[in-house]
C-alpha cells in the first residue's frame, strides 16, 4: 500500500466562488479521490490552515509520497514545516509538486534556484508532448494530448538541469515549457508537473490523472534500510582484530 498525503493551500476554493464551482471539495480532495480508486494507494489530505499545515511529524513519517499544490499562500508556509518536509524527502519520501508549486518554498529548497518563469493566463490550449515514453511516469500516456484551457508557463524556467525530462508543453503563442521533470535529492524522488491551474479543472483530465498516479508509484522509495548518517560508521563484526593477533611482517630481503 502506498501512503499518499495530498497537500493544498485550500484558499482559492474558500474565497473564490468560481474556483469552488470547479473544485467543490477542494483540489486536494479531487486528487485524493481519483488516487483512492487505485486499490494500492491510500490517499489522505492536509491543508494550509490546519495546525502545522496538517504536516505533523507523525503525518510525514507515515507518508510515502507527498503531493503539493500551492499558489497564493506560498509565503504563509512555515519555514519549520518546509524543513521538516525537506528532511523527509532526503530520507526517502517522494514529492510531487503540481502547477504553481514551482514557486513554493519546498520546491525552491529542493532546487536551490529562483524557479521563476514566464506566464500568461488567457484561457488558451496546451499540447503536452511525451518526450520520454520509456519512463514509468509516462506509462500508458499517448505521444501527446490536449488541454483545452491552461495557464501558459514558458521558458526560461529557472531551475537546475533536471535529472529527466519526460513531458514538454507547447502553447498557442509558440512557447515551450519543461512540463514534466524529475530530480533526486538524498534518498527521495521528486517530480514536477506543470498543468493544474485552479480555474480549469484539469485534475479531472484522464491523462493528467494517469500521469499523477504513475508518478506516485515511481516516487515511492524502494529504500528499506535506515539512511546512513554522518558518524554512523559501525563496522561489521570482526572487521578489526587486536594488534596482538597481527603477524609481524616478514623480511624478504632487498628488492
Amino acid at each position: 500500500m502506498i501512503r499518499v498525503t495530498v497537500w493544498n493551500e485550500y484558499l482559492h476554493e474558500k474565497n473564490e466562488p468560481a474556483v469552488a464551482a470547479v473544485y467543490p471539495r477542494g483540489i486536494h480532495n479531487a486528487i485524493a479521490d481519483f488516487l483512492n480508486e487505485d486499490a494500492n494507494i491510500k490517499a489522505g489530505t492536509a491543508t494550509l490552515e490546519e495546525p502545522e499545515h496538517g504536516l505533523t511529524q507523525e503525518v510525514l513519517d507515515n507518508t510515502d509520497v507527498l503531493i503539493w499544490w500551492g499558489h497564493m499562500g506560498h509565503a504563509r508556509v512555515s519555514d519549520e514545516i518546509v524543513e521538516r518536509v525537506y528532511q523527509r524527502v532526503l530520507n526517502g519520501m517522494g514529492l510531487i509538486c503540481l502547477h504553481s508549486a514551482h514557486f513554493s518554498k519546498i520546491f525552491k529548497r529542493i532546487t536551490g534556484t529562483r524557479c521563476s518563469l514566464r506566464w500568461r493566463d488567457i484561457h488558451e490550449n496546451e499540447r503536452i508532448w511525451t518526450i520520454d515514453p520509456t519512463h514509468p511516469i509516462a506509462q500508458g500516456v499517448p505521444p501527446y494530448f490536449e488541454l483545452e484551457q491552461e495557464e501558459m508557463y514558458g521558458e526560461r524556467f529557472d531551475i537546475p538541469t533536471p535529472d529527466e525530462l519526460i513531458f514538454l508543453g507547447w502553447f498557442r503563442g509558440g512557447e515551450l515549457f519543461r512540463s514534466g521533470i524529475t530530480y533526486r535529492r538524498g534518498f527521495g524522488k521528486i517530480f514536477y508537473f506543470q498543468p493544474g491551474h485552479e480555474m480549469y479543472g484539469n485534475f479531472y483530465n484522464e491523462n493528467v490523472q494517469k500521469i499523477i498516479r504513475n508518478a506516485v508509484y515511481w516516487a515511492k522509495s524502494t529504500f528499506t534500510c535506515e539512511p546512513y548518517f554522518n558518524g554512523d560508521a559501525v563496522p561489521p563484526p570482526n572487521a578489526f582484530v587486536n594488534e596482538i593477533d597481527l603477524e609481524p611482517h616478514k623480511e624478504y630481503g632487498k628488492r
